[in-house]
């Protein structure tokens, strides 16, 4: 178990009286009460990383209930553990599930074991009662490495609050180009080609920075990560140039985002990065790997992406040549790329439709 897990409160090992009780003579038509797996959720001052962030938004139409729950809902990609045997007993308990899905394992980038992930994935697929995929990148591997699910289901693409994630009123940096990298990063080259990117932009656009956010995760050290990646800015030629910043709460996330200019997205395949449209309701475009799903986020006008190859057997960082000229393409027209950004995020990926859907959902399956 995890250091994480362990603060959020894991519910397994006692299961909630109140929920075992829960039967169907209960009133045909009731009011939702959802359990996410966990007693504690991440809050927004919280160091929460990945699909477990989401339940923040639809927790405050529907809070936490470790006890009554007469609906589960669970996230792929931040499960509790024993999460299938979670499911069963709330189905025993006449409960319903939803699943929320994310990516699945394949060689490239879950290595060893990856099969034995996925089948934990698998028996979560088939149990849920209703399954929502976080984009179509991540419905179609489902499909492929998991196999079709017997409820009904439909894509939901990762939403943002556009009324709190919103631009910075003046220029966060003027006289400066500064390049965002954020998210957990799980592998080195992440970091890695984004610091190249920076030392072939510099020539052309002295004024660009580089600042990067989040957990160096592809040590189990990450102090050792993190002196690994300083060490390679030196080697590079860029220290001076690039800003280590460490992981950030969500309540930091805003203030992160309006100091840059642009995002540069650099992980190959990433099935729906929340980052991502956090990013372009912040007004900020998108320069990124043009593979995973991270297009469908995007859109055409919002950013630039990178084609990469459809593989899974291993991943293709996006070369750094290609990223440094998106990005030299952006600084030279930077507000028509931040008005297409923010558009987007305001008309594709809002939460509010997000929550009505979830509403809907919630109370088709207690009718």
């Amino acid at each position: 178990m995890t250091a994480s897990l362990k603060t959020m409160g894991l519910w397994v090992a006692t299961l909630p009286r109140d929920l075992l009780r829960w039967h169907p003579r209960t009133p045909a038509r009731v009011q939702p009460r959802v359990f996410y797996g966990f007693t504690r959720l991440p809050t927004a001052t919280d160091q929460g990383y990945g699909g477990i962030i989401k339940a923040q938004d639809l927790q405050h139409l529907y809070p936490n209930t470790p006890q009554g729950a007469n609906l589960l809902y669970l996230i792929s990609s931040y499960p509790p553990l024993f999460a299938s045997r979670l499911a069963r007993l709330a189905h025993r308990a006449g409960a319903r599930f939803v699943l929320n899905q994310n990516g699945v394992a394949y060689p490239g980038w879950f290595g060893q074991g990856w099969e034995r992930e996925n089948n934990r994935l698998r028996r979560l697929l088939m149990q849920a009662d209703h399954i929502v995929y976080q984009s179509q990148f991540c419905k179609d591997n489902a499909d492929r490495y998991l196999g079709q699910a017997n409820c009904q289901s439909e894509v939901l693409h990762n939403p943002v609050d556009t009324r709190i994630f919103v631009p910075a009123t003046t220029d966060p940096a003027p006289g400066q180009f500064v390049i965002l990298l954020a998210g957990s990063h799980g592998a080195f080259y992440r970091a890695q080609v984004a610091v190249d990117t920076l030392a072939r932009l510099l020539p052309r656009l002295p004024e660009a920075r580089l600042v990067i956010a989040g957990r160096c995760a592809w040590r189990t050290d990450t102090r050792a990560a993190e002196a690994e990646l300083r060490a390679y800015t030196i080697q590079c030629g860029v220290g001076e140039a690039v800003d280590i910043v460490g992981p950030y709460a969500q309540t930091a996330a805003v203030p992160l985002m309006q100091r840059a200019h642009v995002l540069l997205h650099t992980k190959y395949n990433d099935p729906c990065p929340r980052l991502v449209v956090e990013a372009l309701s912040c007004g900020l475009p998108v320069v990124y790997s043009a593979t995973g799903g991270v297009p469908e986020l995007v859109g055409e006008a919002a950013g630039i992406g990178i084609p990469g190859p459809v593989d899974f057997e291993k991943d293709h960082p996006p070369a750094s040549a290609e990223l440094a000229e998106a990005l030299y393409q952006i600084a030279g027209a930077p507000s028509l790329f931040q008005s297409a950004a923010r558009q987007r995020a305001v008309s594709h990926l809002d939460v509010q439709p997000w929550l009505e859907r979830h509403k809907m959902i919630f109370e088709s399956l207690l009718t």
